[in-house]
């Protein structure tokens, strides 16, 4: 059977960029309409791949993610799982030295780094304050099955905890408060854990893929380097579409 995967990005930018590391569009059916103005592009070949333009924040992506499920879960044949996969994908900020601009992160966890309560003693979490959930872990032989394609086809890549943020780092200060509370993090963006919440509800796994554009600290738009990134992201899915996101008997990267 055909695996199916959902990918969800914030903009069109970087749909584009993980459309143009995928396969030819399916004839006829390329723009499939959602509910809520949303729309899928469908790329199919060894794999049936759906890519869903969000917007920007956990919020948005969350809305998305959900109205592309619940829309896939409506029409899926019986007993069947809308899909198989969910990825968040797209551009992000690097954390220093572990993920320099123009390398490719991949989660081991996706994690709202400000979903929580700040304290005289410091923050919470939001599992610290007694309800809710932050962190989604990835399953290990996803992580390791995207990080085995990236480093087959070369391409500079960073496995680690990617954080969610509803504002983005702007600060020295800032940097260093996200990177001490989580010392295992690659990069921040600001959908992954509104993805992961999403496919969460429907038992499906998710992974976070993103380029890196910029170092997490002082804002300095000039030394932003987004086509950089967005090429690497289209590289990365360049080597995960033929590898990843194959059935497990096509590809011995696969994860169970």
């Amino acid at each position: 059977m055909t695996r199916r995967i959902l990918v969800v990005t914030a903009v069109a930018a970087e749909a584009d960029s993980v459309t143009g590391g995928l396969t030819t569009p399916e004839p006829g059916a390329d723009t499939i309409p959602l509910p809520g103005g949303f729309a899928l592009r469908r790329h199919s070949g060894t794999s049936l791949v759906d890519v869903l333009v969000a917007g920007v924040g956990p919020a948005a992506a969350a809305a998305a993610t959900s109205t592309a499920l619940a829309h896939a879960h409506a029409h899926a044949a019986p007993l069947t799982r809308p899909y198989d996969l969910v990825v968040s994908a797209g551009i992000a900020g690097g954390f220093l030295p572990h993920a320099p601009i123009g390398t490719v992160v991949v989660s081991d966890a996706v994690v709202a780094a400000d979903l929580g309560a700040q304290t005289p003693d410091g923050y919470l979490a939001v599992e610290e304050l007694g309800f809710g959930r932050s962190a989604h872990p990835v399953a290990p032989e996803l992580t390791g099955a995207v990080a085995k394609a990236l480093a087959d086809g070369g391409l500079p890549h960073a496995v680690g905890t990617v954080l969610t943020v509803s504002t983005v780092t702007g600060t020295a200060e800032r940097a260093a408060e996200l990177a001490g509370r989580h010392p295992r993090a690659v990069a921040e963006a600001m959908e992954g854990f509104g993805v992961a919440e999403a496919a969460a509800a429907y038992g499906l796994p998710v992974v976070e893929i993103r380029a890196v554009s910029n170092a997490v600290g002082p804002r300095d738009r000039a030394a932003w380097r987004i086509g950089q990134a967005l090429d690497a992201l289209r590289h990365a899915f360049q080597l995960i579409g033929r590898t990843v996101f194959v059935e497990p008997e096509e590809s011995s990267s696969c994860p169970s």
